[in-house]
């Protein structure tokens, strides 16, 4: 068979073969460690980050208590309720506990719900009187919505108001409240440095960021005597006196 010839190609290509299969040998490893890498900025975002007045959200048409709890009157005539942001950074995730159920009537002031962080709890009272229309379900499945989305997606209740203007005539609004939460966040500090110094010998590592700033979400790391004084010393109505002038009692 003259003019024909065979070239056996895995003989003459074979060292290039071999250096392919050498490349793809080296490129997988340093492809997975590449995609390590670029992960990692993406997890220390979602680590608590520093806890500073321009991180708070404080949308200019609700009314907020003094008790971290807002309230907004939607054109229907029905209230949403929930809890403020300032509150939510400080604790960092929470589950609701206690909720009311729809048809039940509450009074301002009224224990509404407790929030659960780990097995420790606080209280939240009613900002407004009147009746429970919904209780927001989607809580119990997606408790994260609390802090992605305090005001939108993260209310508590919708209530129909029996004494909207009387209920929410001493609560913030737009530049007030801007201004009241930040005032509020100086005063948290002030209460940590009193509270937790009594059950902490080196509380800074716990709640301040390197170079001293306090850390997002404080309380999420602190024992459960520091939520027993957080009640006590800094939600009660006793907390709300300022240099020796007291808000009204209705507040």
């Amino acid at each position: 068979m003259d003019g024909f010839s065979y070239n056996d190609i895995f003989a003459t290509k074979g060292i290039e073969y071999l250096i392919i299969v050498v490349f793809m040998t080296l490129l997988i490893p340093f492809w997975i460690v590449l995609n390590r890498r670029v992960k990692t900025p993406r997890q220390i975002r979602k680590s608590p980050g520093i806890l500073t007045a321009s991180l708070l959200r404080v949308p200019q048409g609700i009314f907020f208590s003094r008790y971290h709890t807002w309230t907004h009157l939607e054109k229907s005539g029905i209230a949403k309720v929930g809890l403020d942001d300032l509150l939510l950074h400080i604790t960092g995730e929470v589950k609701f506990s206690n909720l009311k159920q729809s048809g039940d009537k509450v009074i301002k002031g009224d224990l509404v719900a407790q929030i659960d962080q780990k097995g420790k709890l606080l209280k939240v009272f009613a900002p407004i009187s009147g009746e429970i229309m919904e209780t927001n379900s989607v809580l119990n499945e997606n408790p994260e919505l609390l802090n992605e989305d305090a005001y939108i997606k993260g209310w508590m209740y919708k209530i129909k108001p029996t004494s909207w203007v009387a209920d929410t005539n001493s609560y913030l609004l737009a530049e007030d409240a801007t201004s009241w939460s930040v005032q509020e966040l100086d005063r948290f500090k002030d209460f940590l440095v009193a509270s937790i110094g009594k059950y902490l010998p080196e509380p800074t590592n716990v709640i301040m960021q390197d170079g001293g700033e306090l850390r997002d979400q404080p309380l999420s790391e602190l024992p459960n005597e520091v939520w027993e004084d957080f009640q006590q010393d800094f939600l009660s109505k006793k907390a709300l006196c300022v240099n020796k002038n007291c808000f009204r009692k209705s507040e």
